[in-house]
């Protein structure tokens, strides 16, 4: 297996400024492809840091990727560093500079000689096309190695990674012809309770590669031919057996959010959804907003924060806010209730609590969130208590309110087909 080596650069990521989304998004693509990350080098913008660790990766990778440090300004020092490394002369390249007078022209933006920095390459390297941005890519093939040179901002680098590098490199012969591994996704367990569930199933294969990713409530397992070889279609064999012993655990086979599992059900039903929050603020709503094509199904959420807001926006009846409180069982039905009303929707959920730090008492303490859920059948509440700091909670609320959706859609889902055939839950 090749040896594959990332070098992110940027201060901002030692100095906790951004978070390091180019390891999460390319590692996962490798090791989609058979071509998991090696390691992951975290480096300055400061021109010997980045020769010092971009000598070391060529000394003992084979690919080589860089992100960042290609753009226009004093520190940006990637592609000069690297060449220096190389031993490579640094050639101007005018079909670079007609890109970005392109671009300006359209953004009524005149090219400055700092531009200009962005239009050169290591003699021998490819620009890769940048259609997001000014700064293009660089693809280099040199000593049986290869290197990849990516811009820093994610909306440039994503869709260069995929048009540009992903065929490059399968005709270089490094990546699989199909996805290396299988992934399971489950909610509502913990790691070792869904080792333990799936353990017949891999006693079953022996050599099965198995690996378990915890997230937000939920687990990811990925299986992998491991030691034996294990075909695509053996994998899915197994990916079914495993389906079937996490039961109603069990959210699908790939990375489908929940947002989007419960979006495709209310889908096929030729359903509507509407969404009411206090205390996670929106975050129910941008999960399903973050989907292409929610509209055919998510009619709208209202962030109803105070217990004005919850009266005036969507009719929640004072009196149920003055007896049992804005955080309570009730004040989650009177919201989805109203929220459903108010937006016409088929379907709703809402959301209440004490995300902390501050709030809460005796009997709802903070962490304390209810949920409501509201369908043409009837009207549920649902308690739950989480400890975590303020978004920890948020994002454990909004996680259960999915997953109790996706679960209630399924059960009668389930019943409806038990109606249908004539047959006794």
């Amino acid at each position: 297996m090749k040896k594959l080596d990332l070098l992110t650069l940027g201060d901002e990521l030692l100095l906790g400024l951004r978070e390091n989304g180019h390891l999460h998004y390319l590692g996962a693509e490798f090791a989609r492809h058979g071509l998991p990350l090696r390691r992951n080098l975290v480096v300055r913008d400061e021109p010997a840091e980045i020769e010092a660790a971009f000598r070391d990766a060529w000394a003992g990778a084979d690919v080589i990727i860089t992100t960042g440090g290609l753009g226009p300004t004093s520190d940006d020092n990637t592609r000069e560093a690297v060449a220096r490394v190389l031993g490579l002369p640094l050639e101007f390249d005018p079909s670079a500079e007609a890109a970005i007078i392109e671009r300006f022209a359209r953004l009524n933006r005149r090219v400055t000689p700092r531009d200009q920095k962005q239009c050169y390459r290591p003699r021998g390297a490819d620009l890769l096309p940048n259609r997001h941005g000014t700064a293009p890519g660089l693809y280099l093939e040199k000593d049986g190695k290869i290197l990849v040179m990516l811009p820093g901002p994610a909306n440039e680098l994503r869709p260069m990674f995929e048009s540009e590098v992903l065929p490059r490199l399968r005709l270089a012969g490094i990546l699989a012809a199909e996805e290396s591994y299988l992934q399971l996704r489950t909610c509502g367990l913990g790691e070792s309770l869904v080792e333990e569930r799936i353990r017949p199933v891999v006693e079953q294969h022996p050599g099965l590669g198995l690996a378990f990713c915890a997230h937000q409530g939920m687990v990811d397992v990925r299986i992998a031919s491991g030691g034996q070889d294990f075909s695509t279609d053996e994998l899915k064999v197994i990916a079914r057996q495993m389906r079937d012993v996490l039961g109603e655990d069990f959210v699908c086979c790939g990375r489908h959010s929940l947002a989007k599992v419960v979006l495709d059900e209310l889908r096929a039903r030729e359903s509507t959804l509407a969404v009411a929050e206090s205390c996670t603020g929106g975050l129910l709503s941008n999960a399903f907003t973050d989907i292409p094509g929610a509209s055919k199904v998510f009619a709208g959420g209202v962030v109803c924060y105070t217990n004005d807001a919850k009266v005036q926006m969507i009719d929640v009846p004072e009196d149920i806010l003055m007896q049992h409180g804005a955080v309570s069982a009730e004040a989650a039905v009177a919201m989805v209730t109203g929220v459903a009303e108010c937006l016409g929707a088929d379907y709703a959920l809402s959301v209440t609590g004490f995300a902390g730090p501050g709030g809460g008492d005796e009997s709802t303490p903070v962490g304390t969130i209810f949920l409501g859920y509201a369908s043409p059948v009837g009207v549920w509440s649902r308690k739950v208590v989480y400890s975590g700091d303020r978004l920890a909670v948020k994002a454990r609320a909004v996680t259960t309110a999915l997953d109790w959706m996706r679960r209630k859609l399924l059960k009668y889902k389930v019943e409806d087909l038990l109606a249908a055939t004539g047959t006794e839950a």
